[in-house]
C-alpha cells in the first residue's frame, strides 16, 4: 500500500519591529531553528524552502522563508 502524505506551507518571518527600527529585518537563526524543531517533533519534514525579501510599508524589507513541509498520514 502506498504511503499517504499531508503538506503544510508556512511563511516564516520576524516581526515588523526590526524592520521599522532598523530599516530591515533578518530571520533570527535561533528562533527559526526552534520553529523547525517544534514542527519536526510533530512529524513534519521540510521538503523545500526558499528565502525571500518581502517589502513592507514601501521602504522597509523583511526577510522571510517559504517553507513546504510534509508528514506521513497515519504514521
Amino acid at each position: 500500500m502506498a504511503a499517504k502524505f499531508e503538506y503544510k506551507v508556512v511563511i516564516y518571518r520576524e516581526s515588523m519591529l526590526g524592520s521599522l527600527f532598523l530599516g530591515g529585518s533578518k530571520v533570527d537563526p535561533i528562533k527559526f531553528s526552534e520553529f523547525l524543531n517544534k514542527n519536526g517533533e510533530q512529524g513534519w519534514e521540510v521538503k523545500t524552502m526558499e528565502r525571500e525579501s518581502r517589502r513592507m510599508l514601501l521602504f522597509f524589507d523583511r526577510e522571510a522563508f517559504l517553507v513546504v513541509m510534509q508528514r506521513e498520514i497515519g504514521a
